[in-house]
């Protein structure tokens, strides 16, 4: 840990680049080493007035600072050393000096990972097929890079989630801060399930040049990157750009001719990225270098669920049975308790749900309940149960009402 401040120290130095950085590192050998370095040094090495001056400052409280708010906030930090730092990502032009983290980050060079991104102001059609292929390359045990910005990414992200697989989320702002806002029922899950990656400290706020930056950590992850549908100016091309240059592999998904949202990336099919129409497509380009990692599932589980819309809907007592055309039309049945367990059994065998997903699921049987009381009755910390709800509601197994109130739905 005591290594680790002068990381950050060096990662935060205004005009020293990352590649600048890395070359610093081959001469002075350790982060420590470059921070305890004189002024004549630095000149010996060559380096510029600005980097001189930049380095010439010692101060470590912001270094400090993003140690002490990470531990208080249960985020987890790598270096460039780390054993956990990627290796894919180590060689690529300019890798981040440090990453920050939260959720479980997994060992990304023995998984077979890839980005799926896009524009944010996409069609219906871009929407479908992101979550679509999402969800095929997730169930078939790939992960899933997304930079988890609304449309393309978030479709994508929804789709592998609800194949109850890994999503990678990589941000161009602090952990701390949710951008956008409205994705915070996104982090949620993500982080649950995966892990959400960011080289900015905590409280770091989503500048524009973050984005761009960000972009060659969500390629440099990846096997490959598969852009859905992109404008002629988007920054899914500038991600696909660096994939190229960091030898990845780049696909296209083809789409209207007509539409503004893809024009970038027909462009790309044109210049010969890879035609992708499914995510069983990464499957096959992937199964044979990762053969324990990948494989097809069975037929049945070839198409992503709306809800649970598969699953055989237990019958109605009481109440629903009465109700008619009222229960038809807004397909929610209320059912007694002995229903609904057979109902939790099958969807805990269908959905693959966790044993948190299941006891929540338990914990509302028929009834309506509070999330204070959820977490009572299914002995789960907040956290634990918050994120095991988010789950059930991108699976469409439960929904919330008002007062932060659940209930299970039964389609």
């Amino acid at each position: 840990m005591a290594e680790l401040k002068y990381w950050i120290w060096l990662a935060s130095r205004r005009g020293v680049g990352r590649k600048s950085a890395t070359r610093l590192l081959d001469i002075f050998n350790t982060p420590e080493k470059l921070y305890f370095a004189r002024e004549i040094e630095y000149k010996a090495a060559g380096l510029t007035p600005m980097e001189i001056s930049s380095l010439s400052d010692k101060d470590l409280a912001t270094a400090n600072k993003a140690i002490e708010d990470c531990r208080r906030m249960n985020f987890g930090i790598i270096s460039y050393e780390d054993a956990m730092y990627p290796e894919r990502l180590r060689n690529i032009y300019d890798p981040p000096l440090v990453l920050y983290y939260k959720g479980g980050l997994p060992f990304i060079d023995d998984e077979a990972v890839v980005a799926i991104v896009g524009t944010r102001t996409c069609t219906d059609y871009g929407v479908k097929t992101a979550e679509r292929i999402g969800y095929e390359f997730a169930v078939s045990g790939g992960v899933v890079v997304t930079g988890l910005a609304r449309g393309i990414d978030s479709a994508a992200a929804h789709g592998a989630l609800k194949a109850g697989g890994r999503v990678i989320g990589v941000v161009g702002n602090g952990l701390d801060i949710v951008y956008p806002p409205d994705n915070i029922d996104m982090y949620r899950a993500v982080e649950a399930t995966g892990a959400i990656i960011s080289e900015y400290a905590p409280g770091t706020p989503p500048r524009a040049a973050n984005f761009p930056q960000r972009n060659r950590i969500i390629s440099g992850l990846s096997l490959g990157v598969v852009v859905v549908e992109a404008p002629k100016a988007s920054g899914s091309l500038i991600t696909a750009s660096l994939a190229l240059e960091q030898g990845r592999d780049v696909f296209a998904v083809p789409g209207n001719i007509d539409a503004a949202a893809c024009l970038g990336s027909n462009q790309l099919l044109k210049d010969g990225a890879g035609t992708l129409t499914s995510g069983w497509d990464l499957v096959g380009e992937y199964i044979g270098m990762f053969p324990d990692r990948l494989s097809l599932p069975s037929r049945k589980t070839q198409a992503p669920q709306e809800a649970v819309c598969e699953i055989a809907p237990a019958k109605a007592s009481g109440k629903a049975a009465k109700r008619g055309d009222k229960v038809e039309k807004e397909r929610k049945k209320e059912i007694d308790k002995d229903e609904i367990l057979e109902y939790i059994d099958l969807v805990t065998e269908r959905e693959a749900l966790s044993e948190h997903e299941a006891l929540i699921l338990r914990a509302i049987l028929n009834k309506v309940a509070h999330i204070d009381e959820i977490i009572e009755t299914s002995g789960l910390d907040a956290p634990k149960a918050l994120a095991a709800l988010t789950m059930l509601e991108i699976k469409g197994v439960v929904s919330q009402t008002e007062g932060k109130k659940f209930r299970i739905l039964i389609n």
